[in-house]
């Protein structure tokens, strides 16, 4: 069941919330590889947030119609009284004081904290692999990896080991495994949602977004991290008379055969539904991407240079390179990076105006196996490096962007919105995810 479906079930009194959150619990106890999802897990909290929405529920005083509905949340965002590390034994022990106030915001909300899931080392990698802690599977390959950063988020909604998940988002990580799990995955417009509390990679990217069942629960999950109500997405129009761009320009180059087989068939339905598919190249997008080696390693480097020199040898490897190759950038190098990207946001957002989205596949390859990533030699760093390509435009033109199963397994579908254009979407993917099912 969805999380809305789970929510109604609740104010219909035909769910309690304490059996629920005793249901997921028992299905993390149980599960064989839960180990490799959740970093924590939080039974007691658990159990007296459901007993609290139990009664609210009694007593017809509901928060939020998540209201006792059970979620997890990656491990970089804080929780009073227990560790959170962001997959590195680089904070190994590190215990907050407080919940981040989106995790503050959804309790306030009534929703129930199940734990902590797995990800990649300090969110910088694409692919989920992460020796230093664990590697959550992907639910259709066990033996690949799940996407990262936001890895375990994943693989508990798609194992049933949460109704839903909070991850973050920095170069498509909320998109990457959501896609290859066969999920929603919202990737919010910087700025939009506090960071407050969430272990930073690079802030001026980072994001925060849900991964979930459908369109209805990324824009519920949302709504509870902010603090207020949801917008009400059923009962709206179709595809017909909707404007899709299918954007050109690097995304379709170098495409495995299966995404490009997913993506093409997706593109067809979206049509056969009445949307109008207009091709768009956007040249200029090669600047920025070419930058983003410089963009992204130079802030990461700033943030944790300091601590990875003083025990490299506490990270895997490949990531501990990444984040060197931020050393040598020099501050002029950075900022006329910056310049560039922003004078190509600019144009991006004149050129798109008169598209409701713009399309793309999610991923343009399928989720490696995990022993051939281990072998840390030039197919990691390939695979790592197109797994994020697509996703990371999103995030250099600062846009919203939803991934949407294509129905064909860990094929995705992304929407590229607006920057704050959350709200209008969410209402489109409820129309994209109608005629792609």
């Amino acid at each position: 069941m969805s999380a809305a479906e789970l929510g109604r079930g609740i104010a219909k009194r035909e769910i309690d919330p304490v059996a629920l959150a005793e249901h997921f619990l028992m299905a993390i106890e149980t599960h064989p590889m839960a180990s490799r999802i959740y970093a924590r897990v939080t039974a007691d909290r658990a159990l007296a947030e459901a007993e609290a929405a139990a009664r609210r529920a009694k007593d017809g005083k509901r928060l939020s119609l998540l209201d006792g509905v059970p979620v997890s949340w990656k491990d970089l965002f804080d929780t009073a009284g227990v560790a959170t590390e962001a997959g590195s034994a680089l904070l190994e022990g590190r215990m907050p004081e407080r919940d981040a106030p989106v995790l503050a915001n959804a309790t306030a909300l009534g929703l129930v904290c199940l734990g902590k899931t797995h990800m990649s080392e300090l969110a910088f990698s694409g692919l989920g692999l992460n020796p230093i802690t664990a590697t959550p599977p992907c639910v259709n390959d066990h033996d690949a990896v799940a996407g990262g950063s936001s890895s375990g988020a994943a693989a508990s909604v798609a194992f049933g080991l949460a109704a839903a998940a909070v991850g973050s988002d920095t170069g498509g990580s909320v998109r990457i495994p959501a896609s290859w799990n066969d999920l929603v995955g919202l990737k919010t417009t910087s700025g939009r949602v506090t960071l407050d509390g969430v272990v930073p990679l690079a802030t001026n990217f980072d994001t925060v977004g849900p991964l979930t069942r459908t369109v209805e629960d990324a824009a519920l999950m949302l709504a509870v991290i902010e603090g207020h109500s949801a917008l009400d997405l059923r009962g709206l129009p179709g595809l017909k008379g909707r404007r899709l761009g299918v954007l050109k320009t690097i995304v379709e180059d170098d495409i495995r055969p299966g995404p490009e087989a997913a993506y093409r068939g997706a593109l067809d339905r979206l049509e056969a539904a009445g949307a109008e598919l207009v091709p768009v190249a956007f040249p200029a997008l090669e600047g920025p991407m070419g930058d983003a080696g410089i963009l992204y390693t130079t802030e990461a480097w700033a943030i944790w240079g300091e601590a990875i020199e003083a025990n490299p040898d506490a990270m895997f490897a490949p990531i501990r390179e990444r984040f060197e190759a931020g050393r040598s950038q020099d501050a002029a190098s950075y900022v006329r990076a910056w310049r560039r990207m922003m004078a190509v946001r600019a144009d991006w957002a004149d050129a798109m105006a008169g598209f409701d989205a713009v399309l793309c596949p999610t991923a343009p390859n399928l989720p490696p196996k995990i022993d051939e990533l281990m072998k840390q030699g030039d197919y990691y760093v390939t695979e790592n490096l197109l797994t994020l390509r697509n996703t990371r435009v999103g995030n250099l033109m600062g846009l919203s962007v939803l991934t949407v199963p294509t129905g064909v397994p860990s094929c995705g579908i992304s929407l590229m919105g607006r920057a704050m254009g959350e709200d209008g979407l969410l209402q489109l993917g409820m129309a994209v995810e109608a005629a792609l099912r």
